[in-house]
């Protein structure tokens, strides 16, 4: 009975996905045109400059000034307000909304072994999930052309990518639900699949470096001798800075706060540290701006570290264009996303409110995480990592979303991998003219860079 009604079920899904190809055909999804009142994309991040520390947006620009896919990373809302005007299709999973190359990497389950899964969820609410993979696609063009790469060589490794993520969506689609939520990629996994293009060693250092990045490793990097004898935040001005009295106080109290969203069973955990230290930070290449610190804990019995990060989260860059998140707290919204997507998840992860109300959510700041320098990949190891990538995206939407709709949307030929790349070459162009735009912002004075891109 059980199983004649699940056939059922997935035919019915299965129908509704190859209807919406009547709704929204695949080829469709490889136009791109920018559409005449298209925003200027400086008028863009200006907008969103007016909630960031005023003294570090110069440090974005400049970071974001360095090349094509360094801009890409810091542009995530202009791609947002782009996607809005094209096609899109009702096949709805909760999105990442930022998923670009670089917003992958290796991080430590509860279990201690390392995974690789999306490890950036600032953006995350439900949509259509093309968004997802045209970001992913776009990224893959970028940084293909970045490195050198012929339009050839990112074809390749866009269709590398597109059909990873459709060949997984469809295996997924054959599975019952609670395998699909058991599902995760190891980092045996990722050593294997970058020896089967001569990158064993590349692969072998980046889970070497992984494993290393614990809290012990970040008390020597980002700590000095305090006056009391013990540690303290090293001032780097202006990426790391002392917190005001103000800050201090504010994160005492979100402390608690923040406490009272981990899991039940991991507070007496938390309980048996002590807050030694904050600091603020300058973090990411999009991000940068946002309020973010950095709070150091030591054990009561042996006084090791524990390294945390409460990064500030504001309403997703998607939030105009799609129905209203149903979490009031934006750290909420991001925990929420994060938890849903991830295959597994920080176990100290959380949200809490701090300073002028703001809302931040929280995690570990150094658990064995890692990822990979995407300058230094020759095109056929980018290509393989991008297929390693698309998969991985769609192993995250198949937890939320119709995996047997999506599937059959997709169907099993390449005519939606192929619209992906067309529209991948499209907006990669698309990226080098709005980088020139914000140079020339920059050389006429409208916004200002710092010197150096740090």
């Amino acid at each position: 009975m059980t199983s004649a009604a699940t056939t059922r079920t997935d035919l019915s899904a299965a129908v509704e996905g190859r209807a919406a190809r009547k709704v929204v055909p695949r080829s469709a999804h490889a136009e791109w045109r920018p559409p005449k009142q298209r925003a200027n994309p400086v008028t863009i991040l200006e907008k969103q400059a007016k909630t960031r520390v005023p003294d570090l947006v110069p440090i974005r620009y400049a970071r974001m000034s360095t090349g094509p896919f360094p801009f890409y990373r810091g542009a995530p809302a202009i791609m947002a307000a782009d996607l809005a005007v094209g096609p899109r299709t009702d096949l709805i999973v909760q999105l990442c909304g930022d998923a670009h190359l670089s917003n992958f990497g290796l991080f430590a389950s509860p279990e201690r072994e390392l995974v690789f899964d999306l490890n950036d969820f600032d953006e995350t609410l439900p949509g259509p999930f093309e968004w997802d993979v045209k970001r992913l696609a776009a990224s893959i063009a970028v940084a293909t052309r970045a490195n050198g790469g012929s339009d050839a060589e990112a074809n390749t490794a866009v269709l590398a990518g597109v059909r990873g993520y459709r060949e997984a969506m469809h295996r997924l689609a054959g599975l019952d639900s609670i395998t699909v939520w058991y599902e995760r990629t190891n980092a045996q996994a990722v050593e294997d699949l970058m020896s089967t293009v001569r990158f064993r060693k590349g692969a072998a250092k980046i889970i070497q470096d992984a494993r290393a990045r614990t809290s012990a490793q970040a008390l020597h990097k980002l700590t000095e001798p305090g006056a009391d004898g013990g540690r303290r935040i090293r001032e780097k001005v202006p990426f790391v800075t002392e917190t005001t009295e103000a800050e201090k106080g504010a994160i005492d109290v979100a402390y608690g706060d923040y406490r009272r969203t981990i899991a039940e069973e991991r507070r007496p955990l938390l309980d048996r540290y002590r807050l030694v230290d904050t600091a603020r930070k300058v973090v990411g290449v999009g991000s940068v701006g946002t309020r973010c610190y950095i709070l150091l804990l030591a054990d009561l019995h042996t006084g090791d570290p524990l390294f945390l990060q409460a990064k500030q989260a504001e309403a997703s860059i998607l939030a105009p264009y799609l129905k209203p998140s149903r979490f009031r707290h934006q750290g909420h919204r991001v925990v929420a996303g994060q938890r849903l997507m991830q295959a597994t998840s920080d176990i100290l992860l959380g949200w809490a409110t701090g300073l002028e109300n703001r809302n931040y959510y929280v995690r570990q700041l150094r658990d064995m995480k890692g990822s990979v320098v995407l300058e230094e990949m020759p095109a056929p190891v980018l290509a393989a990592y991008a297929e390693l990538c698309g998969a991985t995206l769609a192993r995250a939407h198949a937890r939320s979303g119709d995996r047997v709709a999506i599937a059959a949307y997709l169907g099993n030929g390449d005519v939606f991998d192929k619209a992906m790349a067309e529209f991948a070459h499209a907006y990669a162009d698309q990226t080098i003219a709005d980088r020139l735009i914000m140079l020339e912002a920059i050389d006429s004075g409208r916004i200002e860079a710092a010197p150096e891109a740090y």
